[in-house]
Formats: C-alpha cells, structure tokens, sequence
C-alpha cells in the first residue's frame, strides 16, 4: 500500500468496529461454504460404508445449516462493508469540498472541468471501494486460511502444510501479476477517462454550438476514440492478468494433489480412515475461494492508489500543505452573525487599502485600489470591459488573494475565511444546477422555505415568471440553466443572492439581458432593498442611469494595471467628468 493510500484512507474515517464486523460476518460466511465442503465430504464418504442411518443426521443437518447460513452471512456481510464503504465515501467527499473551498483558487486553475469532476466523483468512488475489493477479501481470505490450515493439522500436519504454502504462493504470487497488469493500464486508462468525461461534457453543454461550427463530429470522433483506448489498455492487462489466475488454479490443483498423495500414504500407514482421506482431500477444493478474491483486491489496490494519489495532488494543492489528517469542521466558515430582528446579517464594514491583485499564474489586473464599503453602504464600479471588474469582485470575496496592501472586515484584517462568512458574491457566470428552482434557491441559503423563495422571486421581477412555470418552485431548470432566457438566469442568480444571510452582497453585472428601465429599475430596487435591511452591496455594471442611488461611483481605468481614476457620487461625477457624462449620454440615446 502507498504513502498515499494510507493517507487517503485515514481521510476515509473507517469505523474499526464496523469494518471488524464486515470482517466477521465475511469470514463466516465463506467458513460456512468451506464447512459444507468438509462435512458433505465426510457425510458421502461415510454414507458409502452404509452405517446406521441415525449415524448421519446431524451431518445431513448440518449441511442444510451451512448451506443456508451462506448466503445470509454472505449478504449480511456485504450491507456491513458497504456501510462502511458509503460512510467513507461520504466522509472523504466532505473533506475534499471542505479543504478546496477553504483553499487556494489557484490549486483548480489548471485542471478541466472532466478532470476535477472525476477527482470528486469517480476518484472518491475507487477510494472507498478500496474498503469492499480490498482490505476486506484480504481479511477474510488470511481468516479462512489460517482456520483451514489449522483445521487440516488435527488430520495431517503435512497436508496442512501444503495447503498453507499453496495459499501462500496462490495469495502472493497471483496477485503479484494481476497488480503488474493493473499497473500497466491504469495509466493509460485514466487518462482516457479524464479526456472522456471532458469531452463528454462539453458535448453535452455545446452541442448547439458545436453542430453549428461543425466541429460537432469531431468531438464524437475524439470520444470514439478515448473509448477504444480504454479497451486497448484493458486489453494490454489481459496477460498478466489471465497469469494470476492461473497461479491461483495451479496452486488450487498442487494442493489437491499433495493432500492426495500424503493422505493415500497416510491412509495405508494408518493414520487416516478412509472418511478422512475424503475430508482433507475436499476440504482445500473450497477453501481456494478466499484465494480467488485477491487478484480482484490487487486490482482494486493499484486503482485505489492511483485514485488516492490524485486526490492528494488536489487536496495538497489546496490546502497548501501535505493532508494527512481530517480537517475539523469546527473550522468552516461559522454563519454570518445575525441581526437582532428580521432575521438579516448584521451590518459590517469593508475596506481595501491600497490593494493590489491578479488571477494565479498571471500579471497584476488591478493595482493600488482603496475603497470602503461601510454598512448599508452602496458602492458602483464601473469602467471598460476587461479593465478588471470582476477580478476586483474575486479579491473583494476571497477568491484570490491580494497581493499587495489589505482588506479589512470591520477594521480587521480579513481572512479567506472572514470574507466567504460575510460576503456573498453573484457572478455572472455563477451556476445553475439541474435541479429544481427551488434547491438553486436555496445555494444561498440551505433553510430558504417555499413562502421565502417565492418572495425573492418577485423581489427579483420574476413573480410573473414563476407563476407560469408549471411546477411552480419544483419546476426543473436545465443543467447550467439552458431551460431560462439570459435575463431569467440574472434574476435567479439575484434572487440567490438576496436570499442569503451575508451582510455584504457583491454583484456582477445583475442587470445584463435586460432591457433599459426594467434593468434601471431592478438595480435601483436592490440599492434601497439592501439599505432597508441593513446591508451593504457591491455593484459591478455598465449601466449609470440608476446609479444616483448608489452611495459612491469608482471608475476604474488606466492603461496598465486598473486604477481608480475617479470616485464620488452620480451627480458629483456628471458634474466634473466629462467621460462620465458622454457615457451616461449615449446611454440614454439608446434606451
């Protein structure tokens, strides 16, 4: 087992107890199928010498027993090791979105969708079966052997010990060359399977595009082609695998035999009776089961490892340090602090001095930004596209850090985990979840009710909207919300937003697909809204109409890094910049 391994199993949180009982009922149930082998051995051989019939019944009983104890112990043991199994799954899913959204952004930059969705989803599913097609055949078949060998030693030390080193070599050396050809493909394999779920998602959230561009058929060639790799690299671990069962069945067959051989010579010495000959010759027949389960385990192990291994790479990156130990969730980001009535955030406070910042990887976007955002606040920014909104938003929530000057919360310098507490962020490709209105809803705020839900919606102008839908609340959107208009999607993400117990919103271009006045209307609602409850709100847009009802106006240029080159109110700025007023002109030439 790798470094690795261990550590990701030790996130994995398995209950001792419950796996010990996994354990048990495993090594009982595969007991019992050795047990009916051993006894309907000697209850036929036996049979054939014609004793009393009386002589037999508890043997015939006792075949009934174990042949019906079998598949109960069987299937009692697989509810226990999958409970353990799912728990762990659960349990290492938590800590993965629990230590990347704690972490640092940049650790996700260079990672595909396809391939951060297979980290948290198909990774996490092979680590814990690690537990099930692992650990657990392991247990069992060291259990099973070690009884059967001491079993077989009340008969025939000698065969007892054949037995024993036949298990040995079946258990070493079978799956010492299935592990050799799971190693050989996994490489292969999981890197097809990356490519596969990114191409596949990106066919199935473009296609439209995609068959217009007629790029379309390309993709489906590509993903053709990730599924033919995938068979060749299962097909590359064909031989070594097909060597390790056959170590198993020869181990099997040279047990037999040597139990043959030793126990006829036995026999005619008189150390065994005829009935015992037929036991220990039989008994191994079945004992080889718990044999035949580990060159799967080796398998397992080697996927497991791999999987571990790159959930580790992610979960390192995030954390900024090796993981080696579940993080407590007494660390998550506590609630952001109620107020006294109306069940809104307490007012807060948020300053940026002289901040300077970028996206990883990348040169500064944004250079010497100083702004307050005080409670129930109202702050604008505005400026060309691609001067830096948006990653001024991304450094005012968290997202990537500054990297230079200071944001401070009420004062205080803020950390990553103060601002994901008290700033709630809408972006304007913040995502839609296939999933009801309802549950996207309720990303903001997991206890949001029907009445609150429906309240937001109409706050955000889509009372309308909502009452025509036909399952109202519980109507499904499409995944990434391909089911709404443009204008819809804004106002969901809004009402998202609102809904929310942060005491500071920060927005990107909510109005964008709406038209003029009902934009202006919307942003300026949402000013007086937030004021009324007590918080602050932070608006990136292209529209200044509305603006008079923000608090201040920062206008964001330069020709390098973004600058503030001017800040005051709507009407300060209509009066002595004139860029400012020729925007505000052609904007109402088009409206």
């Amino acid at each position: 087992m790798t470094n690795d391994l261990r550590r990701a199993v030790r996130l994995l949180k398995i209950s001792k107890p419950a796996f010990a009982l996994a354990v048990l009922y495993g090594t009982l149930g595969l007991g019992s199928a050795v047990a009916l082998s051993a006894v309907a051995a000697w209850l036929i051989a036996r049979a054939s010498q014609m004793p009393p019939v009386l002589t037999l019944t508890v043997a015939a009983v006792a075949v009934r027993t174990f042949g019906v104890s079998r598949p109960v112990l069987r299937y009692l043991e697989r509810l226990a090791s999958h409970r353990v199994a799912l728990d762990g799954m659960a349990e290492i899913r938590v800590q993965t979105y629990r230590i990347v959204s704690r972490g640092n952004v940049a650790s996700l930059k260079n990672l595909r969708r396809g391939d951060l969705l297979a980290r948290t989803s198909s990774d996490v599913e092979e680590l814990a079966n690690v537990v099930v097609l692992s650990f657990l055949p392991a247990a069992v078949a060291a259990s099973v052997g070690i009884g059967v060998v001491v079993f077989l030693a009340f008969f025939s030390p000698l065969i007892a010990l054949i037995v024993a080193l036949c298990q040995l070599a079946a258990g070493i050396l079978g799956p010492y060359f299935t592990m050799r050809g799971a190693k050989i493909s996994e490489l292969s394999r999981r890197q097809s399977e990356i490519e596969l779920a990114a191409d596949a998602l990106t066919s199935l959230e473009h296609a439209s595009e995609l068959q217009v561009a007629g790029r379309l058929p390309e993709l489906h060639d590509r993903i053709s082609r990730h599924e033919r790799e995938l068979s060749a690299a299962s097909d590359r671990a064909a031989l070594p695998a097909a060597l390790g069962q056959g170590f198993d069945t020869l181990a099997l067959l040279a047990a037999v035999i040597g139990a043959v051989v030793v126990g006829i010579n036995a026999l005619h010495a008189g150390q065994l009776n005829e009935v015992e000959l037929a036991v220990v010759v039989l008994t191994p027949l079945a004992a080889f089961e718990a044999t035949a389960l580990l060159g799967p385990a080796a398998v397992q192990l080697v996927r497991s490892s791999a999987a571990a291994s790159r959930i580790l790479s992610l979960l390192d990156a995030a954390h900024g340090a090796p993981v080696t130990e579940p993080l407590s969730k007494d660390l998550d980001p506590a609630p952001a602090p109620a107020a006294s009535s109306g069940g809104r955030s307490a007012s807060a406070s948020l300053e940026l001095r002289d901040v300077s910042a970028g996206w990883p990887d990348a040169e500064t976007v944004i250079s010497d930004i100083s702004l307050t955002v005080p409670p129930r606040g109202s702050v604008a920014i505005v400026g060309p596209s691609g001067i830096g909104k948006t990653t001024l938003l991304a450094t005012l929530a968290g997202f990537i850090p500054a990297r230079s000057g200071k944001i401070l919360l009420d004062g205080t310098e803020a950390t990553r985990t103060d601002l994901a507490r008290m700033v709630a962020v809408t972006e304007e490709d913040a995502h839609i979840f296939h999933t009801s209105l309802l549950e996207n809803l309720r990303v903001g705020n997991g206890s949001l009710t029907d009445e609150g839900a429906t309240a937001l919606l109409q706050r955000a102008g889509l009372g309308d909207w909502l009452a025509a839908l036909p399952e109202g609340l519980h109507t499904v959107l499409g995944s990434d919300g391909h089911t709404v208009s443009g204008g819809e999607r804004r106002r969901i993400l809004l009402a998202r937003a609102l809904g929310s117990h942060a005491p500071i919103l920060v927005m990107d271009e909510t109005a964008e697909h709406l038209d003029g006045p009902t934009a202006d209307a919307l942003i300026a609602d949402l000013f007086a809204t937030m004021k009324s409850e007590g918080r602050s709100v932070v608006l990136v847009t292209h529209r200044l109409t509305p603006l008079s009802a923000a608090d201040e106006v920062i206008m964001l240029g330069s020709e390098g890094p973004a600058q503030i080159i001017d800040r005051g109110t709507h009407d300060e700025l209509i009066t002595r910049n004139a860029h400012y007023r020729w925007l505000l002109e052609q904007e109402k030439e088009i409206v």
